[in-house]
């Protein structure tokens, strides 16, 4: 089926939308003209193999190597990380099954309650809160993992099968590889090792989000996701091996982040930039379209406890470094993270001193 979308106000899922093979696409997909996608430029995008840094007595080449991402880009790749090739591509797999399921199989899950009240939980895409928001292009299943006697199991799919287990180990091994990098982010700022590690030892969350771009036969007016910055200590990325889209800003320009098979991307967070007094950098990123290939990622965002406040570490304070943020309650920063990223401005500017 092939025709105009572009005066219907979808309520459609984008996926729903993609199968319909239509030339153009709702207007309430297309941003406007002067923030729409852009040609991004290309660079060497840093590298840290994580079996080297976490060696006992450290790997000068790989800590300078972390130190220069961290503090230039905040986003990095991580090879020799641990986790076994077949199980990344179990957790791609059991991910693609279940956005390729018949839709009212996956409806089961649904982040709608009674079809109209949105909550962040389960499958769908972003809360509509005016006629003049500009969506995103993907559809997307969203489940808090931790803490895990907060589980929401009714909206975590039991097709496939083998979905929550093959999560529940991904977990693990993700968890490993956070608690191996953070002592060394510790020590390039010379905290004491465990200074990061101990933020999760009181009831962490941790947020597991699966992402479906599907085709966008508009990508020159279409974002699969706004720019916007994580309100996270860090995130863990795995993405599709063959189709990219994501993109990273790096003073002031766009850059395409590549793609390698059986790696992880790691993503600096607010939280991350707060804690280091603005030395680490939070990553601003976007994800473009593609007009041919679907896309999946598979995100883990963690938080520390959602009770605790957050500020700049004290052993970076002095008088020749003053305290660049203010002390700040987490739930108070995230509530106002939707608005901000709805109009594409940043929480983390709000509490700059």
């Amino acid at each position: 089926m092939e025709g105009s979308m572009e005066d219907v106000r979808s309520t459609l899922l984008v996926q729903e939308l993609a199968g319909m093979r239509s030339k153009s696409v709702p207007r309430q997909y297309i941003v406007q003209q002067e923030d729409q996608p852009t040609i991004a430029a290309t660079a060497s995008f840093p590298i840290v193999d994580l079996g080297r840094l976490s060696q006992p007595d450290g790997d000068a080449n790989e800590a300078v190597k972390l130190r220069q991402a961290m503090e230039s880009w905040g986003l990095f790749m991580v090879t020799n990380h641990g986790i076994e090739d077949a199980l990344m591509d179990n957790v791609m797999n059991v991910s693609r099954e279940f956005f390729q399921q018949h839709l009212g199989e996956k409806q089961k899950y649904t982040n709608l309650i009674d079809g109209k009240h949105f909550q962040l939980e389960g499958y769908g895409n972003d809360q509509v809160k005016s006629d003049t928001q500009i969506l995103d292009w993907l559809d997307r299943l969203y489940l808090k993992v931790d803490p895990a006697d907060e589980r929401n199991l009714s909206v975590w799919p039991k097709h496939p099968e083998s979905f929550r287990d093959v999560l529940d180990e991904f977990l693990i091994k993700c968890d490993g590889v956070k608690n191996s990098l953070l002592p060394s982010m510790a020590k390039l700022l010379k905290l004491n090792e465990d200074y990061f590690v101990r933020q999760f030892s009181d009831r962490p969350t941790t947020i597991a989000r699966f992402n479906y771009y599907p085709q966008c036969p508009r990508p020159d007016l279409v974002y699969g996701m706004k720019p916007h910055s994580d309100a996270t200590i860090l995130t863990i990325l795995m993405v599709d091996n063959d189709v990219g889209g994501l993109q990273v800003l790096k003073d002031g320009v766009w850059y395409d982040v590549p793609t390698k098979p059986h790696t992880l991307l790691i993503n600096l967070g607010d939280h991350m930039e707060i804690m280091s007094n603005g030395i680490f950098k939070s990553s601003v990123h976007r994800v473009m379209t593609n007009p041919e290939k679907e896309r999946i990622s598979v995100v883990l965002f963690y938080f520390m406890n959602l009770e605790k406040e957050i500020e700049p570490a004290l052993e970076l304070i002095d008088e020749r470094h003053p305290a660049r943020y203010k002390r700040v309650k987490i739930m108070d920063y995230l509530a106002g993270l939707f608005e901000h990223f709805l109009q594409g401005t940043r929480v983390i500017d709000t509490v700059k001193i």
